[in-house]
């Protein structure tokens, strides 16, 4: 099973190595988070998860800690750590924003990116077309994952990758629920536009990059915000 990758150029974004356990613990939790098996407002045990992901109590925590900066949990003195609820008026800010830099960035990437960072942009949805048809939404999830961090390294501008990589976490809980309902056809037109922005990026061409990702971005869905209003009802009456 397919997941979110660090890539060695990473390593100056994220200041973590991807061996350690506490990256280890982070991309999994993550993950979950993004895809509601960790739910809104669920409580986080850091033993718990150590034992679910096989991973240190130590490098839980630091995960925690990282997500936590991130905003995707929220750690009190009292009640302890749970998952950040959904808030739309936060999503639409982060779209917002994503849509100002990552066109950009892509534009970056097509004028900066070195062989193996193309190579990585260009591979990330590799098989991508069976998943959807699968319905393999969590490899699909970290596909999408693996690609907008690559095109965000291969842009060589540490501040704007690290900035739209947190923003893209945020985002991709919204994007997972839209994602689920909509029709198998959407799936594979989203994956064409991604590998639009990775032969744009190939080709060396900056404006193509930069016009392929403002495509890939889009509009906020109505369909992200009629999830999230079902996410926080189903929430509240659990």
């Amino acid at each position: 099973m397919l997941e979110p990758q660090p890539f060695s150029a990473f390593r100056q974004v994220e200041d973590w190595s991807p061996d350690l356990q506490k990256s280890k613990a982070y991309e999994h939790i993550l993950l979950d988070i993004i895809l509601g098996s960790l739910p809104p407002s669920a409580r986080l045990d850091e033993h718990g998860l150590a034992k679910r992901y096989d991973v240190g109590v130590a490098g839980v925590r630091d995960a925690l800690g990282r997500l936590s900066l991130e905003g995707l949990v929220q750690r009190r003195a009292r009640s302890g750590t749970t998952v950040t609820p959904l808030d739309l008026q936060e999503v639409e800010q982060a779209f917002e924003v994503r849509y100002l830099l990552e066109p950009h960035g892509a534009a970056l990437a097509a004028r900066h990116a070195t062989a193996s960072e193309i190579e990585a942009i260009a591979n990330a949805f590799e098989g991508a077309e069976a998943y959807a048809k699968q319905r393999d939404f969590r490899t699909l999830v970290a596909m999408d994952q693996n690609f907008h961090r690559a095109v965000a390294v291969a842009s060589h501008n540490l501040t704007l990758a690290r900035v739209v990589i947190s923003l893209h976490h945020k985002a991709a809980r919204y994007w997972y629920h839209s994602m689920t309902t909509r029709p198998e056809q959407d799936r594979l037109h989203d994956i064409a536009d991604h590998r639009a922005v990775a032969v744009a990026i190939e080709s060396r061409d900056t404006a193509r990059a930069e016009e392929a990702m403002r495509k890939v971005l889009g509009d906020f869905p109505d369909s992200v915000r009629d999830n999230v209003a079902r996410t926080r009802a189903k929430v509240a009456n659990s």
